[in-house]
């Protein structure tokens, strides 16, 4: 069973909030929960370029993919 990370994903909304659509995810793999929502703050900061009135980020929780000998992407699970 493969370790579970958390990565930040960018929502740019309306300016109601209602509507939202993902932008981009960040790079970055977090090992928990709380490490992940810690970084929004900087996330969001870093991210003022997209282009929408309202911007938000939310952690996701995504599995880490590890590559083979041979550099194969596997999927374990």
């Amino acid at each position: 069973m493969e370790p579970l990370t958390f990565v930040i994903a960018l929502m740019g909304c309306a300016d109601s909030g209602a509507v939202c659509r993902q932008q981009r995810v960040e790079a970055h793999h977090y090992a928990s929960a709380a490490q992940c929502e810690a970084a929004i703050p900087a996330a969001l900061y870093r991210n003022t370029d997209i282009d929408y009135p309202v911007i938000e980020a939310r952690c996701r929780q995504t599995s880490q993919r590890w590559a083979d000998a041979d550099g194969n992407r596997n999927n374990r699970g």
